[in-house]
């Protein structure tokens, strides 16, 4: 029986120009490019490598496949993060991954995210968390899915508050980030906080309740 219920691995979703869909080996050029093009953005928040571990980095096809492998066995949902152009032009942009999935008495899930600088402040990381979020509390019926943010990070602060995820408090050296271990704020949303409305429901509604400019 599949841990998924319904749905197999592979998964895709899209809501407007917004797209989730499984990181494919052949993103490897595109992907390095973004990466790149983004260095100075991401890296004040990228996870790095303790000087305890032991085990080897991994090459972008050894990833993509690890990814695949954990989504496949129900541990893991690994999307890449596209927008579509006017034109119909489709591009990856960024990545948002539930880890840690876990079952039995706890059913919870981590988010993380990241999206290129060019896209930024048009509600992709939003978009993308909720259209994730939703699939996971509805699909795999997680009920309580995890945030954890650096509290310097404004950008990512906007995008839980956007959705309404509660705060839950502050958790010293929590992860190897930019080379030390450093503190994360806490972040988090159980379904029946979420409810019928779901995540994308919830933040259509916030645009529309949204005073207009000018």
């Amino acid at each position: 029986m599949s841990l998924w219920g319904e749905r197999r691995w592979p998964v895709s979703l899209q809501h407007g120009p917004v797209g989730l869909r499984p990181l494919w080996v052949g993103d490897e050029d595109d992907w390095y490019a973004v990466r790149a093009r983004n260095a100075a953005w991401t890296l004040p928040w990228d996870a790095t490598r303790p000087a305890e571990a032991t085990s080897p980095g991994l090459t972008f096809r050894q990833m993509v496949r690890r990814l695949d492998a954990d989504a496949r066995a129900g541990r893991a949902l690994p999307w890449a993060i596209t927008w579509t152009e006017p034109n119909g032009a489709t591009r990856l942009v960024g990545q948002l991954t539930i880890s840690g999935i876990t079952y039995g008495s706890a059913r919870w899930g981590m988010a993380g995210y990241w999206v290129d600088r060019d896209v930024a402040g048009r509600g992709v990381a939003p978009t993308a968390l909720a259209l994730g979020g939703d699939y996971a509390f509805t699909v795999v019926r997680l009920h309580r899915l995890e945030v954890a943010i650096r509290p310097e990070n404004v950008n990512s602060l906007r995008v839980v508050e956007k959705l309404r995820f509660r705060p839950e408090g502050l958790r010293p050296a929590y992860m190897h980030v930019n080379g030390s271990w450093r503190d994360h704020a806490m972040f988090a949303l159980h379904a029946e906080e979420v409810g019928a409305e779901g995540l994308l429901g919830r933040l259509l509604s916030a645009r529309r309740d949204a005073p207009s400019a000018g």
